[in-house]
This record gives C-alpha cells, structure tokens and sequence, in this order.
C-alpha cells in the first residue's frame, strides 16, 4: 500500500515517539507498504522551527535528512495538487493538512494522520 505520513506522524515515527500508535507503526514498518512524505510536511517543519515552536523536535533540514536515512520517499507538492484543493471541502482550516488530503487523493495513497477531522475527507485518510 502507498501511504502518506502526515507531518505529526512523520515526526512521531521518526523520533520514536510513544504517541504513534500501534496500528500506524504496524503500517509504517511493513516492508510491503511504500511511505511517503511530502515537501509541505518539511516545509512546515522548517517554518515552525524556525520560529522557536517547541512542538518541532528538529530543524527541516533534519527531518530531510532523517527521512532519507529511513527510506521514505519524497512526494513534492505538484500543480495538480494544488489545483486539487480547490475543490475540498471547508472541513479543515490548515493549509498543510489541505495539501496533504489533496496529494492523497490525487496519487492515490492513503494519508496516516491522528487528526480526526481529515477522516472526513474520505477513504483517502486513515485516521490512526
């Protein structure tokens, strides 16, 4: 399965954070599912972090970097994307959650997120 790690997820795998619950670490660590992540999730961490939010563990360039070391592979933020925004509805306010329901639906993959609320965007999102 192609899945797309939202960025608390990414960061939570990546840490190895106690928060990423058991079924997203199931998923994340099978060697039959191909995990993405997007440039909007570095971006937002590099925005965040620069400016001082505690919530962000490591700099951008460090998540980049502790991405590939993890195999992940790195879905960038195309036109089609965000032309698919357009269309979703208000449900969610975050313009990195939009662009990350967005690329999920137009891949497809399944998004990984702890945020109930993208769930309502559809199958596309695995509330975990």
């Amino acid at each position: 399965m192609r899945l797309l790690l939202d960025t608390q997820i990414m960061l939570w795998a990546l840490t190895g954070s106690a928060r990423l619950g058991s079924v997203a670490r199931g998923l994340i660590t099978d060697p039959a599912n191909d995990i993405h992540v997007s440039t909007a999730s570095i971006w937002e961490i590099a925005i965040k972090h620069a400016l001082g939010r505690g919530d962000m563990p490591v700099s951008g360039a460090r998540a980049a970097e502790l991405c590939a070391a993890a195999g992940y592979r790195e879905l960038p933020v195309a036109w089609r994307h965000a032309v698919a925004v357009e269309s979703l509805p208000p449900l969610h306010a975050d313009p990195f959650d939009r662009i990350l329901v967005a690329q999920a639906i137009i891949e497809p993959m399944r998004l990984l997120s702890r945020d109930a609320t993208l769930a309502g965007y559809g199958v596309m999102v695995m509330a975990v």
